[in-house]
């Protein structure tokens, strides 16, 4: 359970990382690397930046729950082994 939750974890960030990157520095819409003025004519420019930058909040709150409930399930089940290690001494 945690390895697949590690991995949607490392997706996300590899996803964030591109819609990131996609998004122009200045605000203008979509990067010209990516499409440039074909993209913001078929979106509409004030339309693929609301989307890029709705993209970019939705995948960085996903990875803040997805490392939370990791955060979750990895202490439930080191609970376990803590109070075996703690018995010992």
């Amino acid at each position: 359970m945690v390895t697949a939750l590690t991995i949607l974890i490392a997706l996300n960030g590899l996803l964030l990382i591109l819609v990131v990157l996609v998004q122009n520095p200045k605000g203008g819409g979509i990067d010209s690397t990516f499409g440039g003025a074909g993209a913001n004519q078929m979106l509409g420019a004030a339309r693929s930046s609301d989307f890029i930058e709705k993209l970019t909040w939705g995948l960085a709150i996903t990875m803040f729950v997805l490392a939370i409930i990791t955060a979750i399930i990895v202490t439930g089940a080191g609970g376990v082994s803590s109070t075996v290690t703690g018995s010992q001494g």
